[in-house]
């Protein structure tokens, strides 16, 4: 009991030197709340074949992220060894887990869904990462614009901003899952019969055949029964459009607004408990960077294997 009353007495002592040297920091070193933008910020001016592009802070981190990705892969293959250990070893791990998993989901075409699925998984895991490093915010270049009043203000654009946080990021991230869902369903079921579940006209068929056909006449009963098939196959493939052109909007707003969500709640919570509150906040937003870019990945392997598989139930072999 003397044992554990000291070691209760010294957690305390721990817990209350923290809490006042982090009370201390923050008056010595306050916090300023950043100014929050949806919009990403431009930090510089490119002038390519006679065009102006704007380079800005989240565009700055894509090529900051690929950079490291890269620079993974030379060397984790530089020096490749037969029995992997230190970081080809981890490497290694990733990316078997990553294979593994896209295999369980679509096994006869895990070769070919693999590389998709793992580079949006990486990619996207390593943009949501590098924006919860701390220089990320305090980091950038001061400019001085007009306020509504007609001052001018010094404001400080970071440098480096989370890719995910930019809706042009996660956009494109959604085309390129989308029309590679639709060229592997091409590839797999043929124009016909992976674009015949948007445009079924097999009904629309009937109903013509049978109006003007030499077959005998249906009666009235029949004719309109193949016309409310007709109806409904062409409004289920409307559907059927609506609901992957909707899978552009679930993925970029799902990605981009807990990613965003999550910065600024960072920024609230060192805005007002700097220095120690944070940093369980922190740790749950590391967890959630990770858990968006599998749901991202997982979700594009899901569409992919639905979109090679026909209209019955089991996957297409070809």
């Amino acid at each position: 009991m003397r044992f554990l009353g000291s070691r209760a007495l010294r957690y305390t002592i721990i817990a209350i030197a923290a809490l006042v040297g982090a009370v201390a920091l923050a008056r010595a070193f306050p916090v300023k709340l950043p100014d929050i933008a949806v919009a990403p910020e431009p930090i510089a001016q490119v002038s390519l074949f006679g065009l102006n592009y704007s380079v800005t802070n989240s565009l700055l981190t894509s090529w900051l992220a690929m950079l490291l990705l890269v620079l993974l892969a030379i060397a984790t293959t530089h020096r490749m060894k037969p029995v992997p250990d230190g970081l080809q070893n981890l490497v290694e791990a990733l990316v078997e887990a990553i294979y593994g998993l896209v295999e369980d989901v679509s096994k006869h075409n895990a070769r070919k869904f693999f590389p998709i699925v793992a580079t949006i998984f990486l990619f996207v895991l390593v943009s949501n990462w590098l924006g919860l490093l701390p220089f990320f915010g305090p980091l950038g270049i001061w400019h001085e614009v007009k306020s509504h009043s007609g001052e001018v203000e010094r404001v400080l654009i970071p440098l480096f901003r989370s890719p995910s946080t930019d809706l042009n990021t996660t956009v494109g991230l959604a085309l390129i899952s989308v029309t590679m869902t639709q060229v592997f369903g091409v590839q797999a079921l043929g124009i016909f019969g992976y674009f015949g579940r948007f445009l079924n006209l097999r009904g629309l068929g009937k109903l013509i055949g049978a109006l003007f056909g030499r077959p005998p006449r249906l009666g009235l009963g029949g004719l309109f029964g193949l016309a409310f098939n007709a109806f409904l196959d062409l409004f289920v493939g409307l559907l059927e459009l609506i609901s992957e052109m909707a899978k552009i909007i679930s993925f970029s707003f799902r990605l981009f607004g807990n990613i965003f969500a999550g910065e600024v709640l960072l920024a609230v919570i060192a805005f007002l408990f700097p220095f120690l509150l944070s940093l369980p906040f922190l740790g749950l937003e590391v967890f959630v960077g990770f858990i968006q870019a599998f749901v991202f990945a997982i979700l594009t392997l899901v569409f992919m294997a639905m979109a090679t598989m026909g209209h019955g139930a089991e996957e297409h072999k070809g």
